[in-house]
């Protein structure tokens, strides 16, 4: 077990954990520098979660542990994100009271399959649900305001914490869509495997 803890890519999944206070403690007063530097180490967290996959698919480092912190660190670190955000006034509590409700039903629904040895694919909307997620967090970490160069000599002002709200709600969106077919898609298992246990 250790390890497999002290591995790369587990270690990997540890430090994005390890930076949801950090970035937490970045927001907290709401200075628009310290906002910047909270998205820029979120992103590099996000960005974690391509790397240690790949390390451990690419190293042959694919662990028990890993399959279990990896998406585990994926969910604390949007839901940690959203819960300040609502603290902060920068996202209505209803979406996050919303997306948590999602997240934690399909959860269940997958503890559920795996005590019935069910196996559900995921699907596409799920993970482009999430990386919905993270880039309107992402915005809405920067929150202010601020110009964004588009060319050399043209220039925009783009309202993030604006930008990250409609994202957001576009997440919502893939997030209801690929919770109703991993719905369907449990469902039909369970009578699947119920007609083959018909003598």
């Amino acid at each position: 077990m250790r390890e497999e803890l002290l591995n790369l890519p587990n270690m990997l999944t540890m430090a994005r954990v390890a930076a949801i206070p950090v970035v937490m403690l970045l927001i907290w007063n709401g200075d628009p520098e310290n906002c910047i530097y909270a998205s820029w180490l979120y992103a590099l967290a996000t960005a974690t979660d391509f790397l240690d996959g790949w390390l451990a698919r690419r190293r042959g480092l694919v662990t028990v542990l890993g399959k279990f912190l990896d998406p585990l660190a994926d969910k604390l670190l949007v839901m940690a994100m959203l819960v300040i955000l609502v603290a902060l006034h920068r996202v209505p509590g209803w979406l996050v009271v919303v997306l948590l409700a999602r997240e934690m039903t399909i959860n269940g629904l997958r503890a559920i399959a795996s005590t019935e040895g069910l196996v559900i694919p995921a699907d596409q909307d799920g993970k482009i649900k999430t990386a919905f997620q993270m880039f309107a967090v992402m915005c809405l970490l920067i929150h202010y305001p601020a110009p964004v160069r588009l060319l050399w000599f043209y220039e925009v002002q783009v309202n993030w914490n604006e930008v990250g709200f409609w994202v957001l709600l576009l997440s919502l969106f893939f997030s209801l869509k690929s919770a109703i077919i991993y719905f369907r898609r449990f469902f039909a298992a369970v009578d699947e495997k119920r007609s083959a246990e018909v003598p």
